[in-house]
């Protein structure tokens, strides 16, 4: 049974109810041994949506660029990042939920509802928080975000391959791999891993 598309109905329904701009949001890398966790957030121009826009990880590479770039004229963009320190000092959920709340207030029109993809609403945000679960499946604005919080940090990873060499980090982007696992013992962990994973 093929997968829904993600559609507008959280954000005709909260921009109905609220009266004003609906923001998406989205991590990538929460789960990486290396890099930070990057958050965006994504107003979306509902007369301007690219073909094809979808959750991330049901997009390549190549597709999620061809859409950032479609994207990148029209929709408004918050990104929010927490470097690998502030992961090992906070936890890498309350760094994620720190790094979407970045990501809100770094928005040049803050949003009335942020719909933000998962269980959980980041503390302290400038507005209105509606969590939903598999959101970038459901919420095209969520989807939006989570392609731009995946090529944004690919790219920073790939420029962190440049830095720290030997662990290939542009080809699995700090994931525990087999291959960047070996690296580790081989290397130990560069400035760019977190010290509290895989303890």
């Amino acid at each position: 049974m093929p997968q829904p598309f993600p559609d507008l109905s959280f954000e005709s329904y909260h921009g109905k109810v609220q009266k004003g701009p609906i923001c998406g949001v989205d991590e990538a890398g929460r789960g990486p041994l290396a890099g930070p966790v990057v958050a965006a957030a994504l107003i979306l121009d509902q007369n301007n949506i690219p073909d094809g826009l979808n959750d991330s990880k049901r997009l390549s590479p190549k597709a999620r660029e061809r859409l950032l770039n479609a994207l990148l004229p029209h929709a408004k963009i918050g990104i929010g990042i927490s470097e690998p320190e502030e992961i090992d000092r906070l936890n890498i959920l309350w760094a994620s939920m720190i790094a979407m709340r970045r990501a809100i207030e770094n928005l040049e029109i803050q949003p009335i509802t942020a719909l933000i993809d998962g269980n959980r609403i980041p503390d302290g945000l400038p507005c209105k928080g509606v969590a939903i679960v598999k959101g970038d499946s459901k919420s095209l604005s969520i989807a939006a975000a989570s392609i731009v919080a995946k090529v944004t940090r690919d790219r920073l990873m790939a420029e962190a391959n440049r830095r720290f060499g030997g662990y290939d980090l542009a080809q699995h982007q700090g994931y525990p791999t087999k291959a960047h696992r070996v690296a580790i013992e081989k290397l130990g962990k560069s400035p760019i891993h977190r010290w509290s994973f895989g303890k």
